[in-house]
């Protein structure tokens, strides 16, 4: 089961599967780029940016500038320095790496239908991660739960990411769990459910905070750099 590729055992066309996660990717691209332009947020990181320069209280140099980048995408992103609780800090981490490798591959064994069964293992890998750092952020450590005592239940429209995301890798496990059994009927409808997830995961992108992930590695780096010339 860990080993086999789940999606060449599909009824269905490999073009279709192919030409849903091209449409997919599309549907993320198009979606940041409608988030930026209606929220502003790029507008807003080099407005914010030119009046920093204005500020600086002394010049960086462009070593300067490569180092606190190397800082910035170790820390910041490839470390979630961001995160103080170091709880939530590792939940973050387990469902970003996570995220990575299920969707590199997910696309993988989609478009290569004889990839090797280390796809199949990462692809189980990466969707138990995300189980595992989702549910544990879902239910026990998120703010208003945790501190202010709010029922995990309680649902805004903020929470459409992790929610899609969750039901996407949950409910892709269980399809393939259910396939490798043998149970057609109840795989096919679990399949159903998974891609329903799914689209609504990387369709929402405008109103979610799937875009945040391209956002956060620029304000990180602005943050540093402010610090550097004596602005912040």
């Amino acid at each position: 089961m860990f080993t086999v590729n789940p999606f060449a055992q599909l009824a269905i066309s490999p073009v279709a599967m192919q030409t849903y996660v091209v449409i997919m990717f599309l549907l993320v691209v198009a979606g940041t780029l409608f988030d930026v332009v209606h929220k502003g947020s790029a507008k807003y990181f080099f407005e914010n940016w030119r009046r920093s320069k204005g500020k600086a209280a002394k010049p960086v140099g462009g070593g300067e500038l490569m180092s606190i980048a190397v800082q910035t995408a170790v820390v910041d992103v490839l470390a979630s320095g961001e995160f103080c609780n170091p709880r939530r800090r590792v939940a973050h981490l387990l469902g970003m790496y996570g995220f990575v490798l299920y969707v590199l591959a997910t696309v993988v064994m989609v478009f290569n239908a004889s990839a090797g069964a280390i796809w199949a293992q990462l692809w189980w890998l990466g969707g138990l991660m995300i189980c595992v750092g989702g549910y544990w952020f879902w239910f026990f450590i998120r703010v208003d739960v945790a501190a202010e005592g709010n029922s995990p239940f309680r649902l805004v429209k903020a929470d459409l990411f992790i929610l899609s995301l969750l039901a996407s890798a949950t409910l892709g496990l269980v399809w393939a769990f259910l396939q490798a059994r043998g149970s057609s009927a109840a795989s096919v409808t679990v399949f159903g459910l998974y891609i329903l997830a799914t689209t609504v995961l990387f369709a929402g992108v405008p109103w979610s905070k799937f875009a945040h992930m391209f956002f956060k590695p620029a304000a990180a780096f602005e943050k540093r750099v402010t610090r550097a010339d004596g602005t912040a």
